[in-house]
């Protein structure tokens, strides 16, 4: 799996489509399970999942606690990366990085900023690679 992170407009799009032309491109609904990805995953096609923030911010108004949320998407990221595996096909998400910056008085704004957080750490965790983009260029964080 790759983690293109970054912040809004930074160019990680462009990035992408760039290094994966041939890829299927799937974004995140709201109160959608990530593992849903399994089933427009291709043989040998790269998926690139996006919309991550936007999932997460219909996530908010969830009864789920944070440690639940961390959990399910922690498991379904371990069951796309089986899945990317068999199917020989590359696993790509694009997060936003909003984590620079005044942090939010309102609660549910910070509770985003926490969850889009724990999700790139757990993203990146699991990633093979990690590129950070900014003004359109990328930088390897890790190999």
């Amino acid at each position: 799996m790759q983690l293109f992170i970054g912040g809004a407009c930074a160019g990680k799009r462009n990035i992408v489509k760039k290094w994966f032309p041939s890829a299927v491109w799937w974004r995140m609904a709201p109160g959608q399970r990530l593992r849903e990805c399994t089933s427009v995953m291709l043989p040998s096609t790269p998926l690139i999942i996006h919309g991550v923030l936007d999932w997460l911010s219909a996530s908010i108004e969830s009864d789920a606690s944070s440690d639940d949320w961390r959990a399910h998407w922690c498991d379904d990221l371990n069951e796309l990366q089986l899945s990317a595996k068999a199917q020989q096909a590359a696993l790509v998400i694009i997060v936003n990085d909003i984590g620079r910056g005044i942090v939010p008085i309102e609660h549910q704004k910070r509770r985003l900023r926490d969850l889009n957080g724990w999700f790139c750490q757990d993203a990146a965790e699991c990633a093979e690679h990690v590129w950070y983009v900014r003004h359109g260029l990328v930088q390897a964080l890790n190999n």
